[in-house]
């Protein structure tokens, strides 16, 4: 969009629908182009400058995320240089209230036991440091089995394991540690990138008690670990 353009986003019931429609002023949509515009890698005219230029994927990923949550996404545009409307439709659900709200688990704070399993060596540090910065003692691996042993050797209170390890997944981590003798006084926290809800169930069913999409914040890492609630 050219500059001194501008955007309008409005939001507002309809039926049992909450409707998204986000309005600007851009280079608009040409006829040939308006019903591809979803389609991966597809790309209107750019700027001199390419200032609006991409991949091409951006709008892909909008109609991906809306259609996992039951919704559509359309677009309207008299053409180029009119701007262009998107318009994004959800199944609207009741707001949560404090009785719907679970109760939060008992925080244990003071120095905890840590198991680190992560094979990216700098996320690993950086989680290493953290932790013991905030006084607990770590213990670390980037290999999937050797981790299983070291929960066993030592008896932490708590588990962080990457799930996308290396030839024995963190899937099977949490399985092989729920199977020993003392694996069930593990609180076993999954590190992931993907936070859909067939993740989060495949990760409990493995044994999990906490499903955590990565980049961690900080403050999230320290009180995750002072969590406990086998």
């Amino acid at each position: 969009m050219p500059p001194g353009g501008s955007i309008a986003i409005r939001v507002a019931p309809a039926g049992p629908d909450a409707v998204l429609e986000v309005e600007d002023s851009g280079i608009g949509i040409s006829a040939e182009l308006i019903h591809r515009v979803f389609d991966p890698f597809v790309q209107g005219d750019q700027l001199p400058d390419r200032r609006g230029g991409g991949l091409g994927i951006g709008l892909t990923l909008v109609r991906t995320i809306v259609e996992k949550h039951d919704g559509t996404v359309t677009v309207r545009s008299d053409g180029p240089r009119q701007g262009a409307v998107f318009t994004v439709r959800l199944p609207s659900v009741a707001a949560p209230t404090s009785e719907m709200m679970p109760a939060p688990p008992p925080i244990r704070r003071g120095p905890r036991k840590i198991l680190l399993i992560e094979d990216n060596d700098d996320s690993r540090e950086m989680m290493r440091i953290r932790l013991e910065t905030l006084g607990h003692t770590v213990s670390e691996t980037s290999d999937g089995l050797h981790g299983v042993e070291l929960a066993l050797s030592f008896r932490p209170d708590v588990a962080l394991v990457d799930l996308g390890l290396p030839e024995v997944n963190g899937y099977e981590v949490a399985r092989r540690i729920r199977s020993r003798v003392g694996g069930h006084d593990i609180y076993l926290i999954a590190l992931t990138g993907y936070g859909q809800p067939e993740d989060r169930r495949r990760s409990e069913a493995a044994g999990f008690d906490e499903h955590v999409v990565k980049p961690l914040r900080s403050e999230v890492l320290a009180d995750l670990v002072a969590r406990r609630r086998r």
